[in-house]
């Protein structure tokens, strides 16, 4: 009686264990899914919005100088320190917005650049088919795992060279949020 309780604590212990390691990767499959469907509310609870565009405005943006002054203060620069806390209430560029929209985020989780992934081949029929085409699917490789952030890389199904990496910050148990994408460097290049 007692081993049987023990073993199946173990086993629910090494469940858990389980999902909390493959969490990461199944963020990174309902995000592909629900940018797919267009499912924006889904979406919302995976991306962190501020986090992302914040990264790729300086990827996509003018690089800083190496150099760069401190922020400037409200006793040493009053109208600087007023520019710097209005900043972030200006609408990010456009270049950004295309790459944080749903088809954008769709594109870039097939390895695509926005806008120029072919359309989605229909849904196969059969539970065969399905299998097949799941398989078939090209997977994101795990750069790395750790257990508040997880990296994923997804190569470009026409250039393998372009890979976009997907990186995943956990906020809960089981919870994980999209805080950051890093664009290959052809795209950074390009606005």
């Amino acid at each position: 009686m007692w081993r049987t309780i023990f073993n199946l604590i173990l086993v629910l212990l090494l469940g858990a264990c389980v999902a909390f390691v493959a969490a990461p990767w199944f963020a990174f499959r309902a995000l592909k899914a629900n940018a797919r469907d267009g499912d924006v509310q889904g979406l919302a609870e995976l991306v962190d919005y501020d986090a992302v565009r914040g990264t790729l405005k300086g990827q996509l943006g003018p690089t800083p100088n190496a150099t760069t002054a401190p922020a400037p203060t409200i006793w040493t620069d009053p109208f600087g320190a007023m520019k710097r806390a209005l900043e972030p209430l200006t609408p990010p560029p456009p270049a950004v917005e295309r790459y944080v929209s749903v088809q954008g985020l769709h594109d870039l989780t097939r390895g695509y650049e926005p806008g120029k992934g072919p359309p989605e081949p229909p849904a196969p029929q059969g539970l065969s088919d399905q299998a097949l085409a799941l398989v078939q699917e090209p997977w994101p490789s795990l750069r790395y795992w750790g257990p508040n952030r997880s990296r994923f890389v997804v190569r470009g199904p026409d250039q393998p060279s372009r890979e976009t990496v997907f990186t995943f910050q956990r906020r809960g148990w089981f919870e994980w949020k999209l805080v950051q994408i890093g664009l290959p460097t052809a795209a950074k290049a390009q606005p």
